[in-house]
């Protein structure tokens, strides 16, 4: 009988108890961490993340169904050959104009005209 007078305190089997209910809520928030990212293997979403934005270490993470690409900056900026062929302006209702600048041929077509958008 004297099991049945001993203090809860003193039993070890309590504070295990105590641990597991620890450890199932910190496994619960991981969890729906894990489901949040936007990173998901499980989602089909299409995602793009920007690491680094703008810096010469920036990251370029795109995930199309379950399929995840990663893009590294190399630290150049603007190489290449080209010409300027206009000046865009973004328009007061969000829309961009493209305006073509002297001396550079347009192209008859879709390509060649004013283009307007988001």
């Amino acid at each position: 009988m004297r099991f049945l007078e001993e203090d809860e305190e003193l039993n070890p089997i309590v504070s295990a108890v105590n641990l597991v209910d620890v450890f199932l809520v910190i496994i619960a928030a991981l969890l729906i961490a894990l489901a949040q990212n936007p990173l998901n293997v499980f989602s089909e979403d299409d995602v793009t993340v920007v690491k680094n934005a703008g810096k010469p270490n920036m990251e370029v993470i795109v995930k199309k169904g379950k399929e995840i690409k990663e893009y590294k900056a190399n630290g150049e900026i603007g190489s290449g050959e080209g010409l300027r062929a206009g000046v865009a302006y973004k328009m007061a209702d969000g829309s961009f104009v493209y305006v073509p600048e002297e001396g550079v041929p347009e192209k008859s077509g879709p390509e060649g005209e004013q283009a307007q958008g988001e």
